[in-house]
């Protein structure tokens, strides 16, 4: 399986996302500039990450100008015929400008910055992305975002409900979905979903800050290694 890390103006997690998957996990990363017009050399079992940051300086609003980036077209592209894609953090925001995933990234309710680990709670193991967490169990992941309050209309709350969309859901020791585990006041407590076709996959907190053992916490790492442990039984298939 090949990776390919997109980096924009403003990207500060590129880094960190290429270490862990290269250096931790062994695969083979690529960095890709924004101003690239093509995802030559990727397939439709590899996967395109669209890091964290603050792309161009999240002005007009976070990801809507990075949406436009040259790049962006091949990337959806890429979704459009099956190619996994996923967006952490700012990577979730550009996913949603794109339409490749429904709703928006709101600025957080409290107005504040927010930078902390967090719990969430994975609704499904049903996307290649998740099968290695078992459904309702409890992960620890940090976050670090301004606008990260999750929203989409009745209508596609209802169709992300009704096609097991959301991935993840902010909640408190115990698993429960309440007000005061929402660190920012999204929607039903939202912090992850996936496309219809579930080879899209955008979430606000970081996995890749939570994937190595130096850093005492590899609830991430689970992830990640869903990705390539799918892509390994795909090959052998």
């Amino acid at each position: 399986m090949k990776f390919g890390v997109v980096v924009f103006p403003g990207s500060n997690c590129d880094d960190d996302m290429v270490h862990i998957l290269k250096n931790v996990l062994g695969q083979n990363v690529t960095k890709l500039w924004h101003k690239g017009t093509n995802l030559d050399g990727f397939e439709k079992g590899d996967c395109i990450v669209l890091p964290g940051g603050f792309s161009y300086g999240d002005y007009l609003r976070s990801g809507a100008i990075a949406r436009y980036s040259p790049i962006m077209n091949a990337v959806i592209d890429f979704a459009n015929k099956g190619g996994f894609v996923l967006g952490i953090c700012n990577g979730f925001q550009v996913l949603c400008e794109t339409k490749l995933l429904p709703g928006v990234l709101l600025r957080n309710n409290k107005q504040k910055f927010i930078c902390k680990n967090i719990l969430l709670k994975n609704n499904t193991s049903n996307t290649v992305f998740t099968h290695k967490l078992k459904t309702n169990s409890i992960i620890n992941i940090p976050i670090a975002h301004a606008d990260g309050r999750y929203y989409c209309d009745e209508a596609a709350l209802k169709k992300l409900k009704e096609n097991d969309q959301i991935l993840f859901q902010y909640c408190d020791q115990k698993g429960a979905i309440t007000e005061a585990s929402n660190p920012n006041g999204s929607i039903e407590n939202i912090a992850g979903i996936c496309n219809k076709e579930r080879n899209v996959f955008g979430m606000m907190p970081h996995p890749e800050r939570a994937s190595e053992a130096i850093l005492g916490n590899t609830d991430g790492l689970a992830l990640f290694q869903s990705l390539i442990e799918n892509f390994q039984k795909a090959s052998l298939a």
